[in-house]
């Protein structure tokens, strides 16, 4: 990550926070009203290979004692009401601002990929994670609804599994390496805008 992407980040990630604060309260409450505690969810995440981190999202889906993986139709009865709403305008994503101010991720990249894959697919994510994970990026944009239509169908972990490393990481590793070979301040803005104007219509 270049200094100027670093800034760009820190400076658009402070803005938001400051926007978000008190409707982001009100969230937090809402919530703890509704579905109760925990009301975060911190998963495992790579922002490169053999650097782990903790992604910080708003809690969508009843606790379960054993989660991996992705989220398919398998898992879709435990996603909440709430959490149903939190996805679709991609509030349960706020939280993530905090790993932009850490450094764990940037604001536009490749989404960070769970450790398993990772370990399982060295050579593609050894490209996609030379670009920090972001919070939104091209492949999210472009290929996110597909991802979920294809996850949706599916009825077990296995075949959940089975659709998104065949299906969906060659597709998104596509993507991710297109946008690293044209990343500039320009294209982040626009991606951001674009993700942006996808909520508000929403």
């Amino acid at each position: 990550m270049t200094p100027q992407k670093r800034l760009f980040d820190l400076g658009v990630a402070l803005l938001l926070s400051v926007i978000l604060v008190v409707p982001f309260c009100c969230v937090i409450v809402v919530l703890l009203c509704v579905q109760g505690r925990p009301i975060f969810y911190v998963s495992d995440r790579m922002r490169a290979p053999g650097q782990p981190f903790r992604l910080v999202k708003l809690r969508t889906m009843s606790a379960a004692m054993v989660d991996s993986g992705v989220s398919g139709g398998d898992k879709a009865s435990r996603v909440t009401k709430a959490g149903q709403v939190l996805r679709a305008l991609r509030i349960d994503e706020i939280p993530q601002l905090w790993n932009v101010l850490r450094g764990d991720m940037s604001l536009v990249g490749p989404r960070p990929p769970l450790p398993s894959y990772v370990e399982r697919f060295p050579e593609v994510y050894a490209q996609v994670l030379r670009s920090r994970p972001g919070i939104t990026g091209l492949a999210t944009l472009v290929f996110h609804r597909h991802e979920e239509r294809l996850l949706k169908a599916c009825k077990t972990a296995a075949e959940t599994d089975h659709v998104y490393t065949t299906r969906c990481i060659p597709r998104k590793a596509a993507l991710d390496l297109v946008y690293q070979r044209n990343q500039t301040l320009w294209l982040d803005l626009m991606l951001i805008l674009r993700t942006l104007g996808g909520v508000l219509s929403r």
